[in-house]
């Protein structure tokens, strides 16, 4: 055998042996990307999770009133139970004569959250004021300020962050700009009115897409 057919074949196997080692270090790669943001993935909902147990625990120190900007989004699976500590904290906090006003951006998608407090006993309002672009809150009795923070700009993106302080002066600002917002929003009812007078849509269809029920839909809308 010559030596040039040994160095191809040498050359042949070391290609080979490279290639291997190539796919290992791609596939290794990927895994620890994937890795990465399985744990990225953990620590956001650890963080939202610190949020919402925050919010929650806040609201029953609650003895006159609760103002709130939020985002109204509709819950994940992950969610679910969350709504319904909060669901569950309005009903109590109202039963004793706690006021509880919410605010939320106006999109269509956001009248189950709002269908879901109101039903509770809150008052539910659907607001175009900017501020639900990048920051949420609300406000216990003028005292103490739960900011939330998304985990970038955009209406529809998820709080993400959230800090508790007990400031008065915070506290007041925000609920100054959230009556500046309160009286040009438009209430639950209207605005389930002209969601369906721009759609068109039968109850039936609404239904579906608002998670709402049609017997509820026709009632609050004289469909």
């Amino acid at each position: 055998m010559k030596i040039e057919t040994l160095l191809l074949i040498l050359e042949s196997i070391l290609l080979a042996v490279t290639i291997v080692l190539l796919l290992y270090s791609i596939k290794e790669g990927k895994e620890r990307r994937s890795l990465l943001l399985e744990v990225g993935k953990a620590t956001k909902i650890l963080t939202r999770q610190e949020y919402f147990l925050t919010v929650k625990d806040s609201m029953m120190d609650a003895q006159k009133e609760i103002t709130g900007f939020i985002t109204g989004r509709p819950p994940s699976p992950d969610d679910e139970k969350r709504i319904r500590d909060i669901t569950h904290n309005i009903q109590v906090l109202t039963s004793k004569g706690v006021k509880v006003k919410y605010l939320m951006p106006k999109f269509h998608d956001r009248i189950q959250i709002g269908y879901l407090y109101k039903s509770s006993g809150a008052e539910i309002r659907y607001s175009p004021c900017a501020i639900a672009n990048n920051i949420r809150y609300i406000i216990i009795d003028e005292s103490i300020t739960v900011i939330g923070i998304p985990e970038c700009v955009g209406e529809k993106e998820a709080t993400r962050k959230g800090y508790r302080i007990p400031a008065e002066g915070l506290a007041s600002i925000l609920k100054e700009h959230f009556y500046s917002c309160w009286d040009q929003s438009t209430v639950f009812e209207d605005y389930l009115k002209e969601i369906v007078k721009q759609t068109g849509a039968s109850a039936n269809m609404l239904e579906k897409e608002l998670h709402i029920d049609r017997k509820v839909i026709e009632k609050l809308t004289n469909i």
